[in-house]
């Protein structure tokens, strides 16, 4: 492996399979205050901006309720509709064990994320978190991989961003990191091999094999 002195990752469809129960919770609270659902690429279609964002613009008023009913349908949920992908927990502590600086660089919102990170396990293996919550600019924009550069005066060409989207992608080029693509369950798959990544990963083995 080359060496890397930070490794940033992603959440969903990278260290977690957590699509569905997004899909899930979103549709949960539009078929309460919209009175309809959404196909998985109306949903798809929707990300970038953070949970709460999307929750505001659907339920106005009511708001402060449907926030609640969200997070408790998707903490309720997690256990049962997403997982770690197997082996993911091992990389990180081998990363961990070998003194490489770990970085959660996500969409998600802060809450989101917490609940997801600490139901599989990999919360206290990273050394800082980024949500949508801590940038102004959500991805494809480079500002969160930057944060964890700035913060701990690393040397962009040191660090690669692990992500399973055309968004991570276009952030690692916008800040000047490497970037590993990950399709083992990217929603995304077709249009990430279409972009100019500098490696891709199609099994965590494959990932693991790499970063020993």
């Amino acid at each position: 492996m080359k060496k890397f002195d930070g490794i940033i990752f992603d959440v969903d469809g990278t260290l977690s399979s957590t699509n569905a129960l997004i899909f899930a919770s979103f549709n949960h609270i539009s078929k309460k205050y919209l009175n309809r659902t959404f196909t998985d690429s109306e949903l798809i279609a929707l990300f970038g901006p953070t949970e709460d964002v999307i929750l505001k613009e659907w339920c106005g008023d009511n708001y402060e309720t449907a926030r609640d009913e969200y997070y408790k349908f998707y903490s309720e949920n997690h256990n049962n509709m997403a997982s770690e992908y197997p082996g993911m927990r091992d990389i990180l502590q081998h990363l961990k064990d070998k003194g490489v600086l770990l970085s959660i660089y996500t969409g998600k919102g802060k809450e989101a994320a917490s609940i997801t990170l600490k139901k599989i396990e990999c919360y206290d293996f990273f050394d800082m978190i980024i949500t949508g919550d801590d940038v102004k600019n959500h991805k494809p924009s480079g500002e969160g991989i930057l944060k964890f550069i700035n913060k701990y005066k690393l040397d962009p060409e040191k660090v690669l961003m692990i992500g399973d989207a055309p968004s991570d992608i276009k952030a690692a080029r916008a800040a000047g990191v490497k970037i590993a693509s990950v399709v083992w369950d990217s929603y995304a798959k077709e249009e990430v091999l279409k972009h100019d990544t500098d490696y891709i990963f199609h099994s965590v083995a494959e990932l693991e094999a790499f970063l020993k």
